[in-house]
């Protein structure tokens, strides 16, 4: 939602005139209450929800009417919590900053206006009003189809994770019955193979809340970034535990094979560096970036 808001806030001025030059164009709302305001919700394919309050009890006096449905529970409320956060222009229309709808759970604005003894609440989804503009570009189908092959992928990668932590954890045991005896070799496989594991559950974990759960329709980079320096670090961790083994082995029966153990240390090192340095930059990006 983070582009929603983001071209939003780029345009607000923009899309606040069209909106008011929309809105007066249609002359008095009053003419659209007949029918339950069908018009006005196929002029505007962004507005889900409208509600009248009478501008002198600040009570609600309709029903919530959606696209599809009417609902009495918001009739009769008193709304003075809302008018009192409203900053009308002489044009009697007043806009409200994006949030979420407790209706709908949707990051819409509403536009209020003013008509004789009642005000009118327009509810707009912000997607829909931005994609409507040309200001956001969304293929419904190609939206739906990414984050099903997402969905699809990430539940195969937790998958894989379960099945990789059961299999070593089985192995281990197998091992421990067959032979009876324990290496400190068949002490670290398991241990490989879970962190392995959490590594791979992390990424589709991820995968799963920033494009199918919590979807992002502009990457987060604090996320990515975040994403990428746990899985690193868990891969660290696993060729180190590895490093360690092969040192071992190489201790107890060809020493003058320790140079490719160094190799391997070495190599980890390189990572860790990188891996430093790469958190050092980004979090000075992101330091910029708040100030």
């Amino acid at each position: 939602m983070k582009e929603f808001l983001e071209t939003y806030e780029k345009n607000k001025e923009n899309i606040e005139y069209f909106l008011q030059e929309s809105l007066k164009n249609l002359g008095n709302l009053k003419n659209y209450e007949k029918d339950k305001f069908k018009k006005l919700f196929k002029l505007f394919p962004s507005l889900e929800l409208i509600y009248i309050i009478d501008r002198n009890t600040n009570c609600q006096k309709s029903n919530n009417i959606y696209r599809k449905k009417e609902e009495e529970k918001g009739k009769g409320k008193n709304r003075s919590h809302l008018i009192s956060k409203l900053h009308f222009k002489e044009t009697n229309i007043a806009f409200s900053n994006p949030y979420i709808s407790s209706a709908t759970r949707n990051n819409i604005i509403t536009v209020t206006l003013k008509i004789e003894e009642e005000i009118y609440f327009l509810d707009l989804k912000i997607d829909i009003l931005l994609e409507k503009l040309n200001l956001l570009e969304r293929n419904k189908n190609f939206h739906s189809l990414t984050k099903s092959f997402y969905l699809i992928v990430g539940g195969i990668l937790m998958l894989l994770s379960l099945i990789t932590i059961l299999f070593s954890l089985y192995d281990f045991v197998s091992y421990l019955i067959k032979e009876h005896v324990l290496s400190l070799e068949m002490v670290f496989k398991p241990i490989i193979s879970i962190t392995l594991g959490i590594a791979i559950f992390d990424l589709a974990k991820t995968i799963l809340e920033q494009e199918v759960f919590f979807k992002y329709d502009l990457k987060n980079t604090l996320v990515e970034t975040n994403m990428l320096t746990k899985f690193l670090i868990t891969i660290i961790i696993a060729l180190s535990i590895e490093a360690l083994i092969v040192v071992f082995k190489i201790a107890i029966n060809n020493y003058d094979k320790m140079i490719h153990a160094f190799y391997l240390i070495v190599g980890i090192a390189v990572i860790l560096i990188s891996l430093t340095v790469f958190i050092r930059f980004t979090s000075k990006d992101s330091k910029k970036v708040k100030d």
